[in-house]
């Protein structure tokens, strides 16, 4: 079939080769509707590192991008409003779930209807929790969290695509540990984040990144709270791997 668009990432380093040769690219899943990235509240910790990584992908494939905070029986409301207001801000839903009580889940039903859907997360976030109770027949394989480092254990090893309806396709992928879009330019890399977008047109320089630069528009925007800093902070650490250039 012909590809309408296409989901990747930088393909991992194999065990030993930690700064040898170029990375090349890993393709998820191709003819997407959305993603739909599954964060938790807590166990593990909301990583919104991880999410606005998985966001520049998606954003720089043109695929709609949709929010999961689960785990909401167990995290902080205060902090899980605070998420969620930050990427409402964006203009992502952000559907707030728990399978243990029954929360958000018939929203996120209703989000998944009539479209291809890739989820995607780190391990342990409850992604294959949530599409059992969505779809009980699919009966994925479920994990825990180690005790010891708070993070989730792999299940799922391979991307696994079901057709749940007529209509609408889900396909679960494994726990993501790392994650770097690909193919990215360092002055292109603002583009893909919406907050940011509105204002690269005030930056002094055309080819301004938004590090250093005088008359930064965006940085302005950081500045007057325009713009969260946590994003910023995001945006930097993304940078950083683009090109040499100081940690944030």
């Amino acid at each position: 079939m012909d590809r309408d668009n296409f989901f990747s990432r930088k393909a991992p380093r194999l065990k030993g080769t930690a700064g040898k040769g170029e990375r090349l690219e890993q393709i998820f899943a191709s003819n997407l509707d959305s993603i739909v990235i599954i964060t938790s509240a807590d166990q593990p910790i909301f990583n919104n590192r991880l999410t606005d990584r998985i966001i520049v992908a998606a954003e720089s494939s043109q695929i709609n991008v949709n929010i999961v905070i689960n785990k909401s029986d167990i995290g902080s409301e205060e902090e899980i409003a605070d998420w969620k207001e930050i990427y409402e801000s964006c203009g992502y839903q952000v559907i707030v779930t728990s399978v243990v009580s029954n929360i958000g889940l018939y929203e996120l039903k209703e989000s998944l209807s009539n479209s291809a859907n890739l989820f995607c997360g780190q391990s342990g976030v409850g992604k294959s929790s949530l599409l059992n109770a969505l779809y009980p027949k699919l009966d994925f394989k479920v994990g825990e969290v180690s005790e010891s480092s708070n993070k989730g254990k792999h299940t799922t090893v391979a991307s696994i695509l079901k057709k749940v309806d007529n209509n609408t396709i889900i396909i679960d992928s494994p726990g993501i540990r790392e994650f770097a879009p690909f193919g990215l330019k360092k002055e292109d890399l603002g583009y893909y984040f919406i907050d940011i977008l509105p204002y690269i047109n005030g930056c002094k320089f055309n080819r301004c990144i938004h590090l250093h630069e005088p008359n930064c528009a965006v940085i302005d925007a950081v500045e007057k709270e325009e713009i969260s800093i946590e994003r910023y902070y995001s945006y930097l650490n993304i940078l950083e791997n683009l090109e040499d250039i100081p940690k944030y």
